[in-house]
């Protein structure tokens, strides 16, 4: 009983071992699916709490319109200027069958900067907003679920 090292005559053997690759693309597929969840997640803000809330939609296919604190408006994480607003909306309403457009404002963002999106959405003739907002917490409630 010998090992087969080669072919007959003493030639090496071609066969490739793919244990070392496929090990190479379980640890990039792990990464990925790792790394995937943290590059969706838009605009920075801290939305404002109220208590009769339903549940966040689910806003990765949805159009959303953020406004910062200061007074800067991102149209799917996208940063324009209020000028434009209507046109970006209006541009990234082509692509989808509802022409539902959701508000992210920062607590902290005046209200007026908040109306200012309404109105340009209006005057874009979309009728269906809604404002995003965090569940407020009851007492013995907790965080996280």
């Amino acid at each position: 009983m010998a090992m087969d090292v080669g072919g007959a005559k003493g030639g090496l053997k071609a066969d490739i071992n793919v244990t070392p690759l496929v090990d190479v693309m379980l640890v990039l597929l792990i990464i990925m699916m790792l790394v995937a969840p943290m590059l969706q997640k838009g605009v920075d803000v801290r939305l404002p709490e109220a208590g009769n809330t339903t549940d966040k939609p689910e806003t990765q296919n949805q159009t959303v319109v953020a406004v910062t604190a200061d007074r800067r408006y991102y149209v799917n994480a996208v940063q324009v200027r209020q000028e434009d607003l209507t046109s970006r909306v209006q541009d990234a309403l082509e692509d989808t069958t509802e022409k539902i457009v959701l508000i992210k404002g920062d607590q902290d963002a005046p209200y007026g900067a908040i109306m200012d999106a309404m109105d340009e959405l209006r005057k874009a003739g979309i009728e269906d907003v809604g404002l995003v907002t965090e569940r407020k917490l009851r007492p013995g409630e907790r965080g996280g679920q």
